[in-house]
């Protein structure tokens, strides 16, 4: 390990300044900035390591006028930013069913986009009937698995996250992570439920101390370790002998199969 690296591996992990950014809700002596310097070697890749701040892109499946999805999901923006991440949540409303829009619909080209933009993920979707909503699925179904022969969510960083009208379940973050995984995305092990999501927030829209919350705290960390672990290395980590071999327009005709 370099000087340098060594040098800001020890140095204290957060600033005055970086203190007083942090939301209401979070203890400062506890909390520890996510450092990349902590996780590389920077003289391990020749070009060195990006300097730009983690992209995150952030979903929710609701559309009430106060969405509980939604809301958990600024929560975790307000957190990610202050660790030094750069976010956009993406707003479903006007999204069509998949099938009845072509690509080029505004809110398809956006998503696509945002999706293509981004480096990690936090989905965060309502229990409804035991499952997802379709809202949230519907964002995701008008996902390609590729786009021109490039796979817009393979490597990237995923946090998967659920509310609930009632008593705790993990049905969706299960039914997400395997989502997950079916868009070759690298999911985190930590993951955050929140029950009674109603009495969770106060009237300000602001999510009230407790377990919960911090729990989401530790998916936001977690999530930018593993961003900064992956996002110069996943060329390295997704390249497949199988796909080398597969040319662009082949492995668009055999993963986007319009007639099913």
């Amino acid at each position: 390990m370099t000087k340098q690296v060594l040098a800001a591996h020890n140095q204290p992990t957060n600033t005055k300044a970086e203190t007083q950014k942090l939301p209401k809700n979070v203890h400062a002596d506890h909390f520890h900035m996510p450092n990349p310097a902590r996780y590389f070697l920077a003289d391990a890749k020749p070009q060195g390591l990006s300097q730009h701040p983690p992209r995150v892109l952030l979903l929710y499946g609701s559309l009430r006028e106060r969405s509980f999805s939604r809301l958990v999901v600024e929560e975790a923006a307000r957190l990610l930013e202050v660790m030094g991440a750069q976010t956009r949540i993406y707003n479903p409303e006007g999204l069509p069913q998949t099938d009845t829009a072509t690509e080029d619909h505004p809110k398809v080209a956006e998503l696509r986009s945002l999706m293509l933009w981004s480096e990690a993920q936090v989905w965060c979707s309502p229990e409804r009937h035991g499952s997802m909503t379709s809202i949230f699925k519907s964002q995701i179904d008008w996902v390609p698995l590729n786009l021109g022969g490039v796979r817009p969510t393979q490597g990237k960083v995923l946090a998967v996250m659920q509310v609930c009208g009632g008593s705790q379940s993990f049905n969706v973050v299960n039914q997400l992570r395997i989502l997950g995984r079916w868009m070759r995305m690298v999911t985190i092990p930590n993951q955050s439920s929140v029950p009674k999501a109603f009495l969770e927030f106060d009237d300000d829209d602001r999510m009230n101390p407790s377990p919960y919350y911090d729990r989401i705290v530790d998916v936001c960390e977690e999530l930018m370790k593993f961003t900064w672990l992956l996002r110069d290395n996943k060329d390295t980590f997704v390249d497949r002998y199988s796909e080398r071999v597969e040319s662009a327009e082949k492995l668009s005709q055999r993963v986007n199969q319009r007639n099913l």
